[in-house]
């Protein structure tokens, strides 16, 4: 079980690595990841439950102590991502599938990995770990609802549709994980040193099915859907740092509300998109959790380095 465990953190710590490389793999050899679409979904409420395992009341105590902080994450969040993707979308005259595509990845919850990003940068963990908990709870009714005002331009949405997707994918999961953990008590603690090994292995996968579902698509238009996405992210670290600069944050908390803001639960978009939409509309979703894991490590090094 400690070789297990060796195993899980050598491989959460890789993350970014193992996502370009199957990225890569699955676009040079689609036929060997393309049965893996029927997977998408179960795939990402096994994250989901996992995610649940490891929530505790703690986490959500920076609510308390510094409301106003978590609640101007969660704002800045669900309004800079949404905009910056919608902006970029009327810049490049986006094809419609691909734009809902990227605007749907620029509604989805903070990114689970944030928070590993954050510990990197040495900056506020537990508020960032707060306004990931926080997006993610309030994702079954702001993320349909934005995705339903700024994407209904270029094709049709519904509301409900998402609602209840995100319902089942996100909150279900969550809620039976976070009952888990109270029913098993100590029995958990194991889980959960596996659980960056299974974490990655199920996005791995869902990324894979993604590329080779749209393989055709992505060697088409893949280099604009991948400076699009590049764009997206760099503009939500910039505007999010910004954000906490101009309210007067602390450097700390400047650096967790960048990361915050920046990084996206990227599966989520990729199965919402791959079960609503088209394949090729979940591709943004996938580029976006390969390159939020290299910029994220990145810009996270570079934080730590940096002076106030």
């Amino acid at each position: 079980m400690r070789a297990l465990a060796t195993l899980s953190r050598f491989v959460g710590n890789t993350f970014a690595l193992w996502v370009l490389v199957f990225a890569l793999l699955a676009f040079l050899q689609p036929q060997w990841f393309i049965s893996l679409k029927v997977a998408i979904v179960p795939l990402l409420g096994l994250v989901m439950f996992g995610m649940g395992l490891t929530l505790k009341l703690d986490d959500f105590a920076e609510v308390f102590r510094h409301p106003w902080r978590v609640g101007l994450g969660v704002v800045a969040h669900f309004v800079i991502m949404p905009g910056v993707a919608w902006v970029l979308c009327q810049l490049f005259h986006l094809p419609p599938e691909i734009a809902v595509g990227v605007i749907l990845v620029g509604c989805c919850p903070s990114g689970t990995s944030s928070n590993v990003m954050t510990w990197l940068a040495k900056g506020d963990l537990a508020l960032s770990v707060a306004i990931a908990a926080v997006t993610t709870l309030l994702a079954p009714l702001l993320t349909p609802t934005l995705i339903w005002l700024l994407a209904s331009a270029w094709m049709p949405v519904s509301f409900w549709d998402m609602f209840w997707s995100i319902l089942q994918l996100v909150m279900l999961p969550i809620v039976l994980g976070v009952v888990a953990q109270r029913l098993l008590g100590k029995a958990v603690a194991v889980a959960v040193e596996v659980l960056p090994l299974v974490s990655v292995v199920s996005i791995v996968m869902i990324v894979c099915a993604v590329v080779a579902a749209s393989q055709a698509k992505i060697a088409e238009s893949g280099l604009l859907i991948m400076a699009v996405v590049m764009l997206h992210n760099g503009f939500g670290y910039l505007l999010g740092y910004f954000t906490g600069r101009l309210c007067g944050l602390p450097f700390a908390q400047r650096k967790s509300l960048a990361l915050e803001v920046g990084m996206q639960n990227s599966g989520l978009g990729a199965a919402l998109a791959a079960a609503h939409i088209s394949p090729i509309a979940a591709v943004p979703s996938a580029l976006f959790s390969v390159w939020h894991n290299i910029s994220g490590a990145l810009l996270s090094t570079y934080f730590r380095r940096m002076k106030e």
